[in-house]
Order: structure tokens, then C-alpha cells, then sequence
């Protein structure tokens, strides 16, 4: 047992070890045998979701919780865009043309993490979903600076793996989107939205969502790319109809450059959540 350890009682590891060590009978073969905990079956269960549930919001948060990571910086943004040396293989002329925000995404990652690493990579780290596009630049451009990021991958039905650039350490993996997006928001101290699709989508309107409600406190929230943004989102309209009010769209800020994003962060003033919703 280790020596650090404040309860007098053995400790699973030691007990796993030696139940696998037991003499090989009809008995202990049997699933009914296997330590609850130890049992990749028992706790796959439909039964045992509110477990699993538990462990994907507990394991990630010690492990950065042991790294004392107190603050986040948030990048969301499309796993299509390439970055701009790849830019000829692009499906649509459109992706070709947003691999200018690889670079920026690249970019605004490796000042950030400057200024990160000044904290001991305690505050500010980068935080991406840890796969291709816009993902990768953000890892990318942590590791440009010698600093650690935080890459929080997803299982889906087609072949996914981390990119290259993640801090191994801080490479995690989810089943429940929901509890992923949890770890996003939980130490977010700015949230960046670079362009996307139907995933960047659902972060940007779930985490405003979470600011306009009052359920989060006001952060930096900046979009890049202000021509993208307006094309596909007709922000003005929403609030025209009355589904938003005026007041929602100064929650967020465009942006076009990394250097325009940090002095937008460097200069904020911490804002408590919203008591109320204008419009209501």
C-alpha cells in the first residue's frame, strides 16, 4: 500500500492483484466473481450509467486538480478546416479559405500559452475538443510555445484519435458529450468560437446560452471571423423578432486576429452573472 495513504484498510489495487492471482476453478471464472470495480462488463451496464456518469466528471477533474490547473482558455472550432500548407485538398473553396483561422487559431494559442507558462502552465492553458482543424492549431500552437494544453476527445462512431500536439497527459477521453462540455466550461476564463459547423454550433449556443441565462458568469466570448459569422448567423434578425434581446448581442465579440483576441482577454473585467434576462 502506499505510504501516503490515510485509511488503514488495503487499497483496490493491492486486493485487484491479488484476486487475479486465485487458482483457476469453475468458481472464479465465473462474472459473478469479479470485483465490481474491476469489471469492464458489470460496469457497462445499463444499470450503472449513473456511475460512468460520475467517473467522466471525477476523472479528468483530479487529474487537473493534481496539475492545480485553476483556469482555462476555451477553443471550439471545425475539424474540417485545414491548416493553410494543406489547403488544395480542401472539399469547398470555403474550407480553403478559412485555413487562414488555422493560423490564427495556431497563433492565439501560442500567446496565450506565453503568457500561460508564467503561471507555471497553471492558468490560462489551452483547452481544445483534441482533433483535427481548428483543434490541432489550438494544441498546435501550445506546444509552439513549450507550454501544455488539454485536448478532451470524444468517442464516435467513425475512427477518431487525439492530435499529435495534446500534452499526453492532459489527453482525455469522453462518452457522455455532456459531461465533456462540463469540463470545457468548468475553469473557462475566455471562450473562443473559431468557424464551424453543426459541433462548433452546439458549443457556441450552449455556452451562450449558459451566459444569457445567468448560469455562468460573464466571460470573453469571441468569435473569429466576422464575415463567416454573419453569413451563416443572422444575429440582428434574432433580435428584430424579439427570441433575443438587443442586450444578447453585446455578450459576444468579433474578432479576426489572435493579437485583437488577447488584448480583449487581457483587458477584461470580471463581470458576475446576470441577475435577470433583458427582454423578459
Amino acid at each position: 500500500m502506499r505510504e501516503d495513504r490515510l485509511s488503514p484498510f488495503r487499497d483496490a489495487h493491492t486486493d485487484r492483484s491479488t484476486a487475479s492471482e486465485v487458482p483457476d476453478t469453475p468458481q472464479t471464472r465465473s462474472p459473478s466473481y469479479r470485483l465490481a470495480f474491476a469489471d469492464d462488463d458489470f460496469l457497462c451496464r445499463e444499470e450503472l450509467r449513473p456511475v460512468r456518469l460520475q467517473l467522466e466528471l471525477l476523472k479528468p477533474e483530479m487529474i487537473m486538480a493534481e496539475r492545480q490547473i485553476t483556469s482555462t482558455i476555451v477553443m471550439f472550432g471545425g475539424a474540417r478546416i485545414p491548416e493553410p500548407a494543406k489547403k488544395d485538398s480542401a472539399r469547398t473553396a470555403t474550407l480553403a479559405g478559412l485555413s487562414q483561422y488555422y493560423d490564427e487559431a495556431r497563433e492565439f494559442a501560442r500567446l496565450m500559452t506565453e503568457k500561460s507558462k508564467q503561471s507555471g502552465c497553471r492558468e490560462n492553458v489551452i483547452v481544445t475538443g483534441g482533433g483535427p482543424g481548428v483543434m490541432e492549431a489550438g494544441n498546435r500552437g501550445a506546444k509552439d510555445a513549450g507550454g501544455c494544453s488539454i485536448g478532451l476527445n470524444i468517442v464516435l462512431p467513425h475512427e477518431q484519435a487525439p492530435n499529435a500536439y495534446v500534452t499526453p497527459e492532459l489527453s482525455f477521453n469522453f462518452h457522455y458529450f455532456a459531461i465533456r462540455k462540463m469540463h470545457f466550461l468548468m475553469r473557462a476564463r475566455a471562450i473562443t468560437i473559431f468557424p464551424g459547423g453543426f459541433g462548433t454550433m452546439d458549443e457556441l449556443f450552449e455556452s451562450l446560452t449558459l451566459i444569457q441565462t445567468g448560469r455562468m458568469e460573464r466571460v470573453p466570448f469571441l468569435l473569429f471571423g466576422r464575415e463567416f459569422w454573419e453569413r451563416v448567423i443572422n444575429w440582428e434578425a434574432l433580435a428584430d423578432a424579439g427570441t433575443i434581446s438587443e442586450e444578447d448581442l453585446d455578450l459576444f465579440r468579433f474578432v479576426d486576429a489572435a493579437q485583437e483576441a488577447v488584448d480583449i482577454i487581457e483587458r477584461w473585467e470580471p463581470a458576475p452573472p446576470r441577475d435577470d434576462i433583458p427582454g423578459r
